[in-house]
């Protein structure tokens, strides 16, 4: 795996009770195109539904062993390679208006080890009905990194842009390079 993406001497979170947040993992789904993939979520109205995936880590799993189960169930996708993670945690919390599940179950927001992976399959394997349960997401699409922080929903973002900073180098890495 590559070397971590983000500077080590910086930290990669502002300071919050992180024992509040739920362990989740993210995922930046990088094509040979250079391209990521975002997912529009389910039931959610936009425009501001688009993102990656994500999803909490069970007991017993590892952070590598969430992020490529999380992508199987919400994209069918298995064909990857990791290429590179965060070091830290990123979080958020959940703005007062959002009462989704995971605020009854007490969680304040969710804390997130981000990965990047190499896609190397075919689009034929991308399918968000295939995860065995209700869909996470209703559509999907191939974008821009930079494009990624300007369609999610708003107490995502500063994440999203941390993200974005720390994975774009992995991006040429991806890309074939030109003759």
């Amino acid at each position: 795996m590559a070397s971590l993406a983000l500077d080590r001497k910086q930290p990669q979170m502002t300071p919050m009770d992180l024992s509040q947040l739920r362990p989740n993992v993210g995922i930046v789904l990088i094509a040979r195109t250079g391209q990521v993939w975002l997912g529009r979520r389910a039931k959610t109205p936009g425009p501001d539904n688009w993102q990656f995936p994500q999803g909490g880590i069970d007991a017993g799993e590892s952070d590598t062993e969430a992020a490529l189960r999380e992508l199987r169930e919400e994209t069918g996708v298995t064909s990857v390679r990791v290429i590179g993670r965060t070091r830290d945690w990123l979080g958020y919390e959940f703005p007062p208006e959002h009462q989704g599940s995971k605020v009854g179950k007490g969680w304040r927001g969710q804390k997130q080890i981000w990965f990047a992976l190499a896609f190397d399959g075919e689009e034929s394997e991308i399918d968000i009905l295939s995860g065995g349960h209700e869909p996470e997401f209703d559509a999907w699409r191939w974008a821009e990194l930079d494009e990624a922080a300007d369609h999610v929903i708003g107490f995502k973002r500063d994440v999203y842009r941390q993200v974005i900073a720390a994975f774009r180098p992995l991006v040429g890495r991806v890309r074939p390079q030109s003759a």
